[in-house]
């Protein structure tokens, strides 16, 4: 037979410190500190046991609710998002997401280990230019748009490689905790001269060549994901 404790489940459970432990991280943020309301849901929301140490933790800085039939309250969330996942508008991004550039090199700011001298220009390597940042809230179709320039006018191909990381601090993909995700590669067009540049050739032999920009889109799909598009 299956004898159960008559015994109350001490405040050191797991059960109750990891929920208020996260709780209590989530309300040291900035930008929640003016919630007025807290909803509990979930089938453990209906223990008193949680309640209580919850109001006994926020000390009044917010207003508890619990909605009727809280156990399903998760359950309904998930069969609506099934049938439409537009009803969701707006998510928190898991993940801090941005692609690797080239930027021109400041003394004092950038490492030296960074360096690289290409045609006499310098440049920084392994910069992470942050796309969206873990945790942030993003829409349905949201759209973040980058111009990035070849490093050459002559340039006929751009290889741009996506990178993810947990945190939200990432200054280069050779952070620790970054990981390549993706890669896109562009095929760029022979540039045109500009008019009247004929003669001027520069040191690669492109006279005159007009700069180009590659645009590279990232938009917030209804599927979790990010789509890229060059």
């Amino acid at each position: 037979p299956l004898i159960l404790s008559p015994h109350p489940l001490p405040s050191s459970s797991p059960l109750l410190s990891s929920p208020l432990l996260l709780t209590a991280e989530l309300f040291d943020r900035p930008e929640v500190t003016d919630i007025k309301f807290l909803f509990l849901v979930g089938g453990f929301a209906e223990s008193p046991l949680l309640q209580r140490a919850v109001q006994d933790m926020l000390q009044g800085r917010s207003r508890i609710i619990i909605p009727h039939d809280v156990g399903l309250t998760i359950l309904k969330g998930a069969v609506l998002f099934g049938l439409d996942p537009g009803v969701i508008k707006v998510r928190r991004s898991p993940l801090t997401y941005g692609v690797g550039v080239l930027n021109r090199w400041v003394d004092g700011k950038h490492p030296a280990d960074k360096l690289l001298v290409k045609e006499g220009t310098r440049w920084c390597t392994d910069v992470f230019d942050t796309f969206i940042v873990a945790d942030q809230s993003v829409a349905l179709g949201e759209v973040v748009r980058r111009s990035y320039t070849p490093a050459r006018v002559g340039q006929r191909k751009i290889i741009i490689n996506i990178y993810c990381s947990v945190s939200d601090d990432v200054t280069y993909i050779s952070d620790p905790g970054v990981r390549k995700c993706g890669a896109i590669t562009l095929d760029l067009p022979e540039p045109e001269p500009q008019a009247g540049a004929a003669g001027a050739a520069g040191s690669n032999g492109n006279a005159g060549a007009e700069r180009r920009e590659a645009v590279l889109t990232a938009s917030v799909s209804d599927r979790k994901s990010t789509r890229l598009n060059s």
